[in-house]
């Protein structure tokens, strides 16, 4: 009968994947695209790599800044809080001292922008890889 409720309903419940949950959100926080990567979704997960390391490259290119944390800035520490949301792009970033520099071209806001986004969608993936992991959405 519950069966019946769920074509009813047309709510689609999947079973959970052998994967945990948790290994899937940190692997996808850590690595654009690996916990898509680890559940089977290669394509997916690729699209995901491209676009978020990517996005991450023009912006440190574009000479924009890695925000390190900050107590004083309110917007300074939201855009550490996107910056770390890239993973260990934003660590590589650190230790090799990229978009430490001054601010002195233009196109350096458009660039700072592009590396926040870049962690704010490898957060993104990251939930969603988990949500796909613990099959509360379906494939």
């Amino acid at each position: 009968m519950p069966e019946e409720a769920d074509r009813n309903t047309g709510s689609n419940h999947t079973a959970a994947t052998s994967v945990s949950p948790n290994l899937a959100l940190l692997a996808a926080w850590l690595v654009p695209g690996a916990g898509h990567l680890l559940l089977g979704k290669w394509i997916r997960a690729a699209l995901l790599a491209i676009s978020i390391i990517g996005m991450f490259a023009i912006g440190i290119t574009l000479s924009g800044k890695v925000y390190t944390f900050n107590t004083g800035e309110p917007l300074d520490m939201l855009g550490f809080v996107g910056d770390l949301g890239a993973g260990l792009l934003y660590f590589l970033a650190r230790m090799l001292g990229w978009g430490q520099a001054p601010v002195l071209v233009t196109v350096a806001e458009y660039g700072t922008k592009f590396i926040v986004v870049a962690g704010l969608l490898n957060i993104v993936a990251a939930v969603d890889a988990h949500s796909l992991a613990s099959g509360r959405k379906p494939s």
